[in-house]
């Protein structure tokens, strides 16, 4: 797997946790303004995501898909 593919399967697990807590806090009804950040949390984290996705298959079509050396 390609660096920027980990990270874009990482950030979606990461967005998917968030979501999950989101859920919780809305439905247990102590805070739901804390509930609301957690949903933007995971929001972001999935535009972060697709934003790595999609750099990596850029990178891929324009034959960019070397890595040196500092980036490992």
């Amino acid at each position: 797997m390609k660096k920027e593919t980990k990270k874009s399967i990482l950030f979606y697990a990461a967005s998917a946790l968030l979501y999950m807590t989101s859920l919780i806090s809305f439905i247990s009804g102590n805070d739901n303004s804390m509930a609301v950040v957690w949903l933007c949390l995971g929001s972001s984290f999935l535009c972060l995501g697709s934003t790595h996705l999609c750099l990596g298959l850029s990178r891929k079509k324009k034959g960019n898909d070397k890595t040196d050396a500092s980036n490992k």
